[in-house]
């Protein structure tokens, strides 16, 4: 890894509090960014030529499930809890360890190569350690949680946890974990839903948190049959006044989808600072509905962004991530309601918030952490270019950023990954989902 890196003559969107566009270079020493400007002359152990491209923080993806990216194209065509039960948990109850180091190498391989950084994830029930180990490998930043779910009694053998269990697990993982690869690698305590968590486990997640100064993740009122499945156990509660009710409202919970939050649950979200995590393509593919994205926003509700699984997407680029946010907030409001601009801060700023990391990354600014990407502008659908986050948002690919840096290290260099083989990854992913389709009998 050089010690310092110099990217130069780049259009770069800094993402601070001005949204200030440079044209000029950046400076990287040590792993954090120390200097933003034109022609910047020190010397540095490396030099890359951003050659007019895009220069802005890396993505943040809030919502990802690494384990299921095997599942990509095995579970289509199906409403969330048929999805869920005919298909998902049979796969996850199959994973093997050497499974699931397949399913995160390639998640980790496609998320660098698109230009996400860094992600908040919830894995299955059994085995993290192994995405913990094979995520500190690939060199992405990420925030992961072992999936606890001790009260779903249609759910595989394997997936069925005593609550004891569940919870001393998380809190072993979290003790192995938190802040290993340089702190690039945290642990979240993550609750599936309330659908498949008993009372006394949420309680006591709501508890670990404030204890460890934790986030929660968690899935939230994402369809009509998950909420009235919660009202019926809750005693009537909606799904967000449930996990108020158990001291999980807090700004540390991140909630993903919250598609069908009615005003006052959406008050409820404001008041204790819950981050809502935005995740469209999947919303759109299992047919949940449209999140009121810009009536939360208007709250002052942090939103950011997420693809969700390969199983549900089935893609991990957060370029189609933004597209779809921004048109379908058009489609429920009026077009400019969710603008370009607004959407890339979602996708940075607004991810680096989520996770507490706002200080550390999610801007292009002296003294944080160097996560950025560089974006290619040499491609036919990205001219001519003249505002860059309409250009981002609505015209770029996964496929078009060329270089990939996070903590200061090149990991996605002219469009090819630095630590890992391309084709062995594939490879071994292919087979590690042949094997898993075997075993899940799906």
């Amino acid at each position: 890894m050089a010690g310092s890196i110099l990217i130069r003559s780049g259009i770069i969107l800094t993402m601070n509090d001005r949204f200030d566009v440079i044209e000029g270079d950046v400076s990287i020493r040590d792993g954090r960014i120390v200097a933003v400007g034109s022609n910047i002359s020190s010397a540095h152990d490396r030099s890359i030529d951003a050659r007019g491209g895009y220069m802005l923080p890396g993505f943040v993806q809030t919502h990802i499930h690494l384990c299921q990216t095997l599942f990509r194209g095995s579970a289509d065509d199906l409403p969330l809890m048929d999805w869920l039960r005919r298909r998902v948990w049979p796969m996850e109850a199959a994973h093997s360890p050497a499974t699931l180091r397949a399913a995160a190498r390639l998640a980790a391989t496609e998320l660098l190569a698109s230009g996400t950084t860094a992600v908040l994830t919830m894995e299955t029930v059994h085995d993290t350690d192994v995405v913990f180990e094979t995520i500190g490998e690939s060199g992405l930043r990420a925030t992961i949680g072992k999936c606890m779910m001790d009260s779903a009694a249609d759910v595989p053998r394997r997936l069925q946890e005593e609550t004891r269990r569940s919870i001393d697990e998380s809190v072993a993982i979290r003790k192995r974990w938190e802040g290993a690869a340089n702190g690039r690698l945290r642990a979240a305590f993550a609750p599936r839903f309330a659908v498949s968590c008993s009372r006394a486990l949420l309680e006591a997640v709501g508890d670990l948190s404030h204890e460890h100064g934790a986030l929660v993740h968690t899935h939230a009122s994402e369809s009509r049959e998950e909420i009235a499945i919660v009202r019926q156990l809750s005693g009537g509660l909606s799904n967000i006044a449930y996990l108020a009710s158990l001291r999980l409202a807090t700004p540390r919970l991140c909630a993903a989808h919250c598609v069908w939050v009615d005003e006052a649950e959406q008050a409820m979200l404001a008041d204790h600072d819950v981050k809502v995590l935005h995740c469209p393509s999947s919303n759109l593919k299992l047919g949940s509905g449209l999140a009121p994205v810009a009536e939360l926003q208007a709250r002052g509700i942090t939103v950011s962004l997420g693809a969700d699984g390969a199983a549900c997407n089935n893609r991990l680029d957060m370029f189609e991530e933004m597209r779809l946010a921004a048109l379908l907030q058009a489609v429920r409001r009026s077009p400019g309601v969710l603008p370009a601009r607004a959407v890339v801060w979602m996708a940075t700023r607004g991810g680096a918030r989520t996770l507490g990391l706002e200080d550390e990354i999610g801007s292009i600014e002296s003294g944080k952490r160097a996560d950025l990407i560089v974006v290619d502008r040499d491609r036919p659908h990205l001219v001519p270019g003249a505002d860059p986050y309409s250009t981002l948002v609505y015209a770029c690919r996964g496929s078009d950023v060329r270089t990939t840096i996070v903590d200061g290290e090149v990991l996605i260099d002219n469009f090819a990954p630095v630590r890992v083989d391309r084709a062995e990854v594939i490879a071994g992913a292919r087979a590690a989902a042949h094997e898993i389709a075997g075993r899940a009998g799906v």
